[in-house]
């Protein structure tokens, strides 16, 4: 029962991140959001944002070498 209550503080969103949007982007989101049923946008917001997070980090992860080394396979 602890572990659970840690837990869930650990996971409690305490930052608070406020995005502006111009007339034309609101109204583009408003019309996305209506069009796919979307009825929790926060949760839609941070999800999207944090894919696109994690998809920079995979395709900027550091490798051992800059080139990929050649194979005898590889022609």
């Amino acid at each position: 029962m602890r572990r659970s209550l840690y837990r869930e503080d650990y996971m409690k969103r305490k930052n608070r991140l406020s995005v502006l949007l111009n007339s034309r982007e609101m109204k583009a989101f408003s019309l996305y959001c209506s069009r796919y049923r979307i009825k929790n946008r926060s949760e839609f917001m941070r999800t999207t944002i944090m894919k696109a997070i994690i998809s920079k980090f995979d395709e900027e992860h550091p490798t051992l070498w800059e080139e990929p080394s050649p194979t005898l396979f590889k022609q």
